[in-house]
């Protein structure tokens, strides 16, 4: 059930056997099914996810009710609204599971225990959330940018593993676009293949 959870920890920092005990002891399985919500807006985030199967995204409803796709988490990803969970406020985010999910959970009171008892945990979760800042700001100067078809042709370059699990909706919803566009994007694309 950690196979997953340790390999990703590995790629940051070095844990001892008895450290990754002591370190995923708080860790709960959480399986959700297609369709489920995790969070909806205006809930605390009590939760910081380590998706060990299945396929989620994080979202928002814009003023014309419009959803707004932040990110999807795919195996081997962490999901949460950070700055919810991280202040305890309400969320401004929806959490929906797309896929059949597990999801590998840790409470906020928790965290901060490992903080406390195993100091290389603050390292990790540091060091992750300086990469999540790296790639967000990526995007977004991706997104003011880069046309819709440089964006498109990034996604699925980026993210192969994706683009088949996901509706055309779901993908236009994260590149900022119509799915009608996104249709007339692809189809321009495939003949360029």
């Amino acid at each position: 059930m950690y196979t997953l959870l340790r390999e990703n920890v590995e790629k940051h920092i070095h844990l001892t056997d008895e450290e990754f005990a002591q370190f995923s002891a708080p860790f709960y399985l959480q399986k959700v099914q297609k369709k489920d919500m995790l969070l909806r807006e205006g809930e605390i985030c009590k939760f910081e996810g380590f998706v060990n199967k299945g396929c989620l995204r994080v979202y928002y409803l814009d003023e014309s009710g419009f959803e707004k796709v932040l990110y999807f988490a795919i195996e081997g990803w962490w999901i949460t609204d950070i700055d919810s969970f991280t202040n305890q406020s309400p969320s401004i985010l929806n959490i929906e599971a797309l896929e059949d999910s597990e999801i590998l959970m840790i409470t906020y009171p928790y965290k901060n225990i490992l903080y406390e008892t195993l100091p290389k945990v603050e390292k990790l979760f540091r060091v992750m959330t300086q990469k999540t800042h790296a790639a967000l700001q990526r995007r977004m100067i991706s997104s003011l940018s880069k046309t819709a078809d440089k964006r498109y042709l990034e996604f699925i370059t980026k993210y192969p593993q994706l683009e088949q699990r996901l509706s055309q909706q779901q993908v236009a919803a994260y590149l900022g676009i119509s799915h009608e566009f996104l249709s007339k994007i692809r189809k321009k694309v495939s003949r360029l293949r």
